[in-house]
């Protein structure tokens, strides 16, 4: 009895040990650390600069409610990275990266400066010093306790970890917005449809304390304005942290029947509508959603090329087909930057189905948030890419994606969503309430 009793007292010992942090390791953010646990110092061959503190004041040609303009618009490309010289840099790219320049030998990645401009508010720093000596795991990993806003885990020790600070990470209060997404076919014909969409963020905000989420991260809402025959059709999610103790809530409308239906499952694999079949519910955001059908496992840092600072893809009036070319984004709208991320890989665990076995994730170290993702069939084949286009959001400020694709590589086809070119920028001040994410407050949307 005393042999297992000492046991049990290692092994709770050892849960905790991968839970929280001493005080000696927390005091290291905002020292050699930055405040959300990446390397303030830039690397050895100075490729890499040093974090000064990021974005955190817009430009002076800045206005509130303008497309976000470029603070870097005077770089100029280091290099290019094509089909021809990808040996050269192979190292650093991932996957799935190395498989779209391979398939297309028109394209090619404009590597830039890189630019550490990732920045969040000091109340975020702080809570996120906080977390660092009281967040951990709970149920099986499924979620995280002791926290109600910040980064939970900023010095993560292993994959689940890594996967909630990017699930968990700062993204405003609030934002009301207009967004197009596009299945583009291999033969490069798209049809647009456009989603006014608002998010209600009850994790991260000011004043909320780990009693008061009650098990809510945010409220969701969309309504389809465009195409006409689509037009009316709404959606409400009211998202869980811990979705294995209850599930995510989503109501949808339709416009035909005119009612407002719970929908039974609206996670993992589940086929989102008018994607083309090419986006499971939880690659929304680059994953979303409870980790428990993956084992996890962490992978380490790697300096990787990755994209960044997005802004040119971001400008206001850009058409959309100028950004929209066959088989994949225009690539002269994107920026690439050599940066560290956190390598996470995830594994199907056996009993479930999924048409991604394996993926594996690049986490910004400045911000969690993915940037990348290499997508493996059950028969372990890449079988394609997801990526994240982020921008600084320096009126918040908040690091976030401005453009997510997926690439299907066996279908030569992929989906974007996010093109807001043409629609008024996102109002990070938008008078929402929770009041505005139920099944009634969905009726009256669709009405």
């Amino acid at each position: 009895m005393l042999r297992t009793s000492s046991i049990l007292l290692l092994a709770a010992i050892a849960l905790q040990a991968q839970a929280k942090v001493d005080t000696v390791q927390a005091a290291r953010l905002g020292q050699d650390l930055t405040p959300l646990g990446g390397e303030r110092a830039g690397n050895a061959a100075g490729t890499i600069p040093a974090w000064d503190g990021g974005l955190a004041q817009p430009p002076a040609n800045y206005q509130p409610g303008m497309h976000h303009p470029d603070p870097y618009a005077g770089d100029l490309p280091l290099y290019q990275v094509n089909s021809q010289n990808l040996a050269q840099h192979q190292a650093q790219l991932p996957a799935g990266i190395q498989a779209l320049l391979e398939q297309n030998p028109d394209y090619a990645l404009r590597v830039y400066p890189t630019r550490r401009s990732a920045a969040a508010p000091q109340r975020i720093y702080d809570a996120t010093r906080f977390n660092a000596l009281n967040a951990e795991l709970i149920s099986g990993g499924n979620g995280v306790a002791g926290v109600a806003a910040g980064v939970p885990f900023p010095l993560p020790q292993n994959g689940q970890q890594a996967i909630w600070n990017h699930i968990m990470r700062y993204r405003g209060d609030q934002i009301s917005f207009v967004t197009n997404q596009a299945a583009v076919l291999a033969n490069g014909a798209y049809n647009l449809l456009k989603l006014e969409r608002d998010i209600y963020f009850l994790y991260g905000r000011a004043g909320v304390s780990p009693q008061d989420l009650d098990n809510t991260l945010f409220y969701y809402k969309y309504k389809v304005v465009a195409p006409a025959k689509l037009a009316g059709s709404a959606l409400v999610v009211q998202e869980t942290l811990d979705q294995v103790l209850a599930i995510r809530k989503a109501w949808r409308f339709n416009r035909g029947e005119r009612r407002v239906r719970r929908l039974p499952m609206l996670a993992y694999d589940t086929l989102q509508p008018d994607t083309n079949g090419m986006a499971t519910a939880d690659v929304v955001d680059s994953y979303n959603g409870a980790p428990d059908r993956y084992e996890w496992n962490l992978l380490g840092k790697q300096e990787m090329l990755v994209p960044y600072n997005s802004y040119a893809v971001h400008q206001k009036d850009l058409p959309y087909e100028r950004i929209l070319q066959r088989n994949t984004v225009n690539p002269e709208l994107l920026r690439y930057e050599l940066h560290r991320v956190w390598v996470v890989e995830a594994e199907l665990r056996k009993g479930f189905s999924h048409p991604y076995a394996k993926r594996r994730f690049y986490l910004d170290e400045d911000s969690w948030q993915i940037l990348a993702v290499d997508l493996y069939d059950k028969d372990g084949e890449l079988s394609g890419l997801q990526e994240s286009h982020p921008i600084s959001y320096y009126d918040v400020p908040m690091f976030g994606s401005t453009l997510e694709t997926i690439y299907d590589f066996k279908g030569s086809r992929y989906f974007v969503d996010g093109l807001d070119n043409n629609e008024p920028m996102y109002d990070f001040n938008a008078p929402l309430t929770p009041r505005d994410f139920t099944p009634q407050a969905l009726r009256r949307a669709g009405n």
